[in-house]
């Protein structure tokens, strides 16, 4: 990756930050710690990795995204919006009576949406059911599926772990999201689930541990799950990150994962991100 690339994917990122603050603001509502969290990888996604068209989102060789902690929709929809999928304007319309933005993914609803979520751990069973299909119909569109580390609590991500292992899905990348805080405080406290290298890999996995606010790391591990296409191995990209990342009053703190920001609280997490962005476009 060279520096502009990389400098793009920052500035991708920092937008996509600004657009979370912006939607959950004017909803007073929302989910902002982990949407903030998992922005990098988002920004990657949709600006690196992923083949997507915005001008026929229901494009039958795109690759599929599925947002299975679907309470990060705000990183969702800031992400679409860039991208070109519809209007950013239209993020101010979150969580309101007849916007397509609603608080988890509609996929009947939302242009670029490939899966309604929001029940935790049915997202990865539908990426995967996605993956099966690919493979059936002979395929070659690559389905990404983006976890919470508190949503793999969920039997259910095992039972579907176990599918795709089966399957051999090397097709499917699932990325976890680990930043260690749930609603209801530290996921170690709530249920302890590391080492998760060591239960991944039980499974058949090929699991790696990256930083997921670094993009060259991030690099690393989309190129492993390249690398896995055709090996019959599933990937699982585990991304250690801060809740709350970019909004310094915001990281590390469990109360933001379903607050939004007041107004004198919005005006301090834009100036900051702001800023971050202007010294972005000077580098």
């Amino acid at each position: 990756m060279n520096y502009e690339e990389k400098k793009r994917l920052k500035i991708a990122a920092a937008d996509i930050r600004m657009g979370i603050m912006t939607s959950t603001h004017a909803a007073g509502s929302g989910h902002p710690g982990g949407s903030l969290s998992a922005s990098d990888i988002i920004a990657y996604l949709y600006t690196r990795e992923m083949n997507v068209d915005p001008q026929n989102p229901q494009w039958e060789d795109r690759d599929r995204f599925v947002l299975s902690k679907g309470h990060a929709a705000p990183a969702l929809y800031s992400a679409l919006a860039l991208r070109g999928f519809f209007d950013e304007k239209e993020l101010l319309t979150l969580r309101q009576c007849g916007s397509r933005l609603q608080g988890h993914p509609n996929m009947n609803l939302t242009p670029g949406v490939d899966m309604s979520t929001g029940s935790l751990g049915q997202g990865f069973s539908a990426a995967a059911g996605m993956a099966k299909a690919a493979k059936m119909k002979g395929k070659k569109f690559r389905v990404y599926a983006l976890c919470g580390d508190g949503e793999l609590e969920e039997g259910i991500i095992w039972e579907a772990v176990m599918f795709a292992v089966k399957y051999r899905l090397d097709n499917l990348c699932m990325i976890v999201d680990c930043n260690g805080l749930q609603i209801d405080g530290k996921t170690i406290d709530v249920m302890p689930m590391e080492p998760l290298e060591n239960r991944f890999a039980a499974f058949g996995c090929d699991v790696v541990r990256l930083n997921g606010h670094d993009f060259e790391d991030i690099e690393k591990g989309f190129d492993r799950f390249e690398r896995n296409r055709g090996s019959g191995k599933v990937t699982v990209l585990l991304m250690d990150t801060l809740k709350g990342k970019g909004v310094a009053y915001m990281e590390e703190m469990a109360e933001w994962h379903g607050r939004a920001p007041d107004d004198r609280q919005y005006e301090l997490a834009m100036a900051e991100l702001e800023a971050h962005r202007r010294a972005l476009e000077a580098l």
